[in-house]
């Protein structure tokens, strides 16, 4: 077994709640802008910290008179928005355990988080949330209270809250510990039913000092900011706005990904965070925006693209040459200096996570100026266990273990992990909490290797792999992420298991097809002409032949077969954070994966 650690950086504290920094900060550095909203208008406001404090004691001291109860669950139904991290501050200062739940869930998704977390209280976004939550009402015997937020459940509780007395908050708020529940995030349910990840404040404290300590280049810079725009009930985005909080961190909200390109403009910030789905649509927009203009476009975008990564690849080896130093210089003025414009002019930095890059769009990014810094994790390790540094780049990997981090692999290429985001339990299940720390360790599912400077690199999901009727062991997670970098492709799903060879059934990106068969003289094409389509199903071929040519022979995909729709969350193909349910799409479409075999 290969393994790695990183030594703590920052010694985790031993009494105190993720409460203590926006007291700390509102006393400390009163003027500092703990979060920037946008109007109506499209401006931005800054709400300083005291400010913050303000409001995020009213709203509490409204739940305290509601009759939430230190230890009590309150369930947070909502886009990503600032009344989000509001109401998640404010159920901590009561004393409670924030429970979120994607806006996207259906009824019988929401009866179960809020029956199994038992929940007492709960508020959503919008009236059509509320009557989701209502339709499952019936189920839930525990659910006292249902406030909406775009109905003014804000203002109502912070007016009902004005006859709790401060000594009686701030008694509930000091109630929890560093080890006591700040929140239950559900597993996203790619099999069965989502389990409940008990994750304690010292989790996201001790990880958010320690993550700040490891990468100052990025956390510590002057004026460092992030918008997020990634669902708030996801653990990744939960940590980001966490490390904010504790360090100091400007941060910003935006709730519709079609606002966020004027929003990372208006807002300015300095580094964001994104799944490699987003960085793969910026990258394909762009490609069709050259092409569209015509071939001198076109061939300016794919000499800037090679550029890019040829300057990225050199930062490794030996530097860019004079010539590739002049080339650079150009395509910066030309194409560069335009996207980055595009993220707000002020981005150096972006953290990806939940699922691997891919080295050709991380080389891009790079040499476009814009470092992409990899990071693995789970919703039972609070998200990050191993990140990119700037200064410890290694394109591929997920960079080191953070610090206080130990990392092992298994004898069959499992990670296994502890330290101190590590979750505690899944709540009510202690049979599922002990199979997952075996030994004392967090078995993640995930399979990786640990190269000979400690650097992590994903190959795949324990449970997904695929073992053909000749007895091939393929993974096909990585087979997966590079055929969906295609402008064309949206999803797909290798398949094979028992099987004589590999086939994957893929879906098509409904939003990349108009551009693309303008491009190619089929104006107008949507998903079920396309899939029929002669010149699309050729260039689907060449995806397929690019990506066999970084596997074995028998790893390979032999045949295709393109979806007449996509998955989503709505058709509960994907998962809130967009992971494939593997076992619903192969039930499902087990007549397209027979016909991938059929004679």
């Amino acid at each position: 077994m290969r393994s790695t650690s990183e030594p703590l950086l920052v010694e985790v504290a031993a009494t105190g709640n993720m409460t203590d920094c926006v007291v700390d900060t509102a006393r400390e550095a009163p003027a500092h802008v703990t979060v920037s909203t946008k109007a109506p208008d499209g401006s931005w406001h800054d709400v300083t910290a005291e400010a913050f404090l303000t409001a995020v004691r009213g709203l509490a001291k409204g739940l305290v008179a509601a009759g939430v109860e230190p230890g009590d669950k309150v369930a947070l139904l909502c886009r990503t928005r600032y009344e989000w991290t509001l109401a998640d501050v404010a159920t901590w200062f009561a004393g409670a355990v924030t429970v979120p739940v994607y806006e996207t869930s259906s009824a019988e998704q929401i009866r179960w988080i809020l029956a199994d977390s038992e929940a007492v209280v709960c508020l959503v976004e919008t009236p059509e949330n509320a009557a989701r939550v209502a339709s499952v009402r019936g189920d839930l015997p525990r659910l006292r209270d249902v406030w909406t937020i775009d109905s003014g459940a804000v203002e109502e509780l912070t007016a009902a809250g004005r006859e709790v007395g401060d000594e009686q908050l701030e008694r509930a708020r000091t109630s929890a510990g560093p080890h006591d529940p700040a929140t239950i995030i559900y597993t996203s349910g790619t099999t069965g039913r989502p389990k409940g990840c008990v994750l304690s404040h010292s989790n996201f404290r001790d990880l958010s000092l320690n993550a700040y300590a490891a990468i100052p280049e990025v956390l510590a810079r002057e004026g460092a900011a992030t918008l997020l725009f990634i669902p708030l009930a996801h653990v990744f985005a939960r940590f980001i706005q966490g490390l904010c909080l504790v360090n100091r961190i400007r941060m910003g909200h935006t709730p519709d990904a079609k606002d966020l390109l004027p929003d990372l403009a208006g807002f300015r910030p300095t580094f964001i965070l994104a799944v490699p789905r987003v960085f793969q649509k910026v990258y394909n927009g762009a490609e069709q925006k050259a092409a569209a203009g015509g071939k001198l476009k076109a061939r300016i975008f794919e000499g800037a693209s090679k550029t890019a990564i040829a300057w990225s690849r050199s930062l490794d080896d030996r530097g860019p040459s004079p010539v590739l130093r002049a080339r650079h210089a150009l395509f910066d003025r030309l194409v560069y200096s335009k996207l980055r414009t595009l993220l707000g002019g002020r981005v150096e930095f972006a953290v990806s996570g939940g699922a691997p890059m891919g080295e050709h769009l991380a080389h891009f990014f790079r040499g476009v100026g814009l470092v992409v810094l990899e990071g693995y994790g789970l919703t039972e390790t609070t998200a990050p266990l191993a990140v990119s540094r700037p200064s410890r780049l290694r394109i591929g990997t997920v960079g080191p273990p953070l610090p206080g981090t130990d990392l092992t692999i298994a004898e069959d290429g499992e990670i296994l992990a502890r330290g101190p985001q590590v979750f505690s339990e899944y709540l009510h299940r202690p049979e599922d909490t002990a199979a997952a720390m075996a030994g004392g360790w967090f078995h993640t599912g995930d399979l990786g290797d640990i190269d000979a400077d400690g650097y992590l690199r994903i190959t795949g999901r324990k449970k997904e792999i695929i073992v053909t009727a000749n007895g091939k062991n393929v993974a096909p997670a990585q087979m997966e992420d590079r055929l969906r970098a295609h402008t064309l492709v949206s999803q797909c799903v290798v398949v094979g298991d028992q099987r004589h060879f590999i086939g994957c059934l893929v879906t098509l990106d409904a939003e990349s097809l108009p551009s693309w068969g303008t491009n190619h003289g089929k104006p107008g094409l949507d998903v079920e002409r396309a899939r029929q389509d002669p010149d699309v199903l050729a260039e689907l071929q060449r995806a397929v032949d690019a990506v066999n040519e970084t596997v074995s022979r028998a790893e390979s995909i032999r045949k295709f077969r393109v979806l007449p729709g996509d998955f989503t969350v709505e058709n509960q193909y994907l998962t809130p954070s967009q992971k494939v349910k593997r076992g619903e799409v192969l039930k499902d479409f087990a007549a397209d994966v027979e016909a991938i075999y059929a004679p």
